[in-house]
């Protein structure tokens, strides 16, 4: 399947960072380069864009999709890490970065990464496929209590501990290791008339995805990184999809205002789904 990305809200990410020919900018959640390619036209191949995903199969697709640009660098890494990673590149300051939060499309509708709740397919869930850490070890062997409180916090989930239960006890009879019998047990935990808010599942595969990616507790760190990274007049744009992002985002940016005397221009671009 070829990776594709249809960028959100495009426009409003182009205007944001207000790109300078000849300025540094890192995309740093690369995916099909849908922003990407934007921001490297606005460049004219001149500066650099430094493209990050943690997902080799974004940053091969990526590649192909950017090819006419000379000015791109591809970094298999995780954007937490960004501090580092500019460091690495001998760049001590950037003119924008922008962060699209959570999982592509491409990775939900790839139903062999066990990402969707649709269909069969192994419990994976890995946005890097060389981490350890998957879906089925999150399932299989957390406490009852560890899948409560996750499925509660990060799929705010009100029906969490039946959830819970109901994993630890069909385990115990065989491992659950496909997205199917995961499934049915969210089908069993969930009483048909509370089944009206869209698929019963959808909570839980966002909470145990969170876990198995690690996507928010370094999240505030992360954005705080970013704005020391910046430029003086550097602009950070942020697009997130649920309330958890949003939070610790809006946080980060709020303490970043509070502390820092310097200019920079923060946007935070929210988007639910």
């Amino acid at each position: 399947m070829e990776f594709e990305h249809k960028p959100v809200m495009l426009k409003e990410c182009i205007e944001g960072l207000k790109i300078k020919n000849g300025g540094i900018y890192i995309d740093g959640t690369l995916g099909g380069a849908g922003h990407s390619r934007e921001i490297a036209k606005k460049l004219e191949n001149q500066g650099i864009l430094i493209g990050i995903d943690r997902d080799e199969e974004a940053l091969q697709a990526a590649k192909e999709k950017l090819k006419e640009f000379t000015n791109v660098k591809y970094i298999h890494d995780n954007h937490d890490n960004i501090k580092q990673i500019i460091e690495q590149l001998g760049i001590e300051k950037v003119n924008g970065i922008l962060l699209d939060l959570g999982v592509s499309s491409y990775q939900l509708d790839q139903r062999n990464r066990g990402f969707s709740y649709l269909g069969e397919n192994e419990l994976d869930m890995r946005m890097d496929k060389t981490q350890e850490l998957n879906a089925k070890m999150v399932v299989n062997q957390y406490s009852e209590e560890q899948l409560s409180t996750l499925i509660y916090e990060y799929g705010e989930e009100r029906f969490s501990r039946q959830i819970a239960r109901n994993i630890c006890i069909a385990r115990k009879e065989k491992p659950i290791e496909t997205t199917k019998q995961l499934v049915e047990i969210i089908e069993k935990s969930i009483p048909k008339s509370k089944q009206k808010d869209g698929h019963p599942a959808k909570r839980t595969f966002q909470a145990i995805r969170i876990e198995v990616n690690n996507e928010i507790k370094p999240l505030y760190n992360t954005i705080m990184d970013c704005i020391d990274c910046l430029e003086k007049e550097g602009r950070l744009c942020v697009i997130t999809f649920h309330s958890l992002e949003d939070r610790a985002v809006k946080n980060a940016m709020i303490d970043a205002k509070r502390k820092m005397h310097m200019s920079k221009r923060f946007t935070i671009l929210c988007m639910w789904c």
